[in-house]
């Protein structure tokens, strides 16, 4: 049962960081670019949710839907302030943006809400299911999130298929030139991008600290780098390689953390994924693009 457990477990952590790499992989597949600032939107997304339940004493999913709103409404303030005026720039500028907009946000948590860790309480409530006698018990927060995982890919995977805002997204990954000549707008299209990846990192957040219930300015900055990794893993611009890559390195870690070391756990994902792209460099589920020059 205890290999059952950590099974489970490492399902749910992955389950958190493959719904933080689909933004990640959403924003790099369309936008071509790495938004690092993707981390701290998870830890507003959860100060958000925190103070709505505990200083305005509103319901649970009223503080869920509510930290949505405003990650969305930040992702797209992110996208039109810092990175639209740098479209046509070179790929490294746009990349020391990024992480001058994750620091922005960093002291900005740290002037508003203080260094001081807050107990977050769990969105989901304290129930559980037990299995086998009691031998094996499944919180309540493992189930809400591993399904919450399979939804949002679902869901995502039928958005960017069936809808013309999806067609579009698509068209924009493909050639934003070609994209623009045929009607399409890139920069509506590659802002509704941001506001649905910044709106999955709140949903992811609120998850996390509801299972890690201590959150701080800093709660977004590892779960963020994981999820990144996560997204390289499983080809970064693929959605179902992003739930892929999340869950297995959900996996790796908790099995690293029980059966090997809990200092070494992050060095092991990370040897891991260096192991994969030696083999294939493009991820799991990634395609290989040749580029002409």
């Amino acid at each position: 049962m205890t290999f059952l457990s950590h099974l489970i477990s490492g399902i749910s952590l992955g389950s958190v960081y493959a719904i933080i790499a689909l933004g990640y992989t959403m924003v790099y597949g369309i936008a071509k670019m790495l938004n690092f600032a993707h981390g701290d939107v998870i830890m507003v997304g959860a100060y958000i949710s925190f103070c709505t339940t505990s200083y305005l004493g509103l319901s649970p999913l009223i503080s869920v839907i509510f930290a949505v709103i405003v990650c969305t409404v930040l992702g797209i303030v992110i996208e039109r302030l810092a990175y639209k005026p740098l479209r046509q720039a070179p790929s490294l500028a746009v990349l020391i943006t990024a992480i001058g907009v994750s620091y922005f946000l960093q002291n900005a948590a740290l002037l508003i809400w203080g260094s001081s860790p807050k107990v977050f309480s769990s969105v989901v409530g304290n129930w559980s299911v037990q299995l086998f006698d009691g031998q094996l018990v499944i919180s309540g927060v493992t189930i809400v999130t591993v399904a919450a995982c399979i939804v949002i890919m679902a869901a995502l995977t039928l958005f960017t298929a069936k809808t013309r805002m999806g067609t579009a997204m698509r068209a924009v990954s493909e050639d934003k030139g070609a994209a623009g000549l045929m009607g399409i707008n890139v920069n509506t299209t590659i802002s509704v991008t941001f506001a649905i990846g910044s709106g999955l990192a709140a949903i992811a957040g609120v998850l996390l600290c509801s299972a890690y219930p201590t959150l701080m300015p800093t709660t977004g900055s590892m779960p963020g780098i994981k999820a990144f990794t996560a997204a390289v893993f499983g080809g970064i611009g693929s959605i179902p390689g992003a739930m892929i890559g999340g869950i297995l390195l959900g996996i790796i870690e908790i099995f690293s953390k029980a059966y090997i070391s809990t200092q070494l756990s992050d060095a092991i994902v990370f040897a891991v994924l260096i192991l994969v792209l030696l083999v294939k460099p493009d991820g799991l589920l990634g395609k290989h693009v040749n580029e002409k020059v």
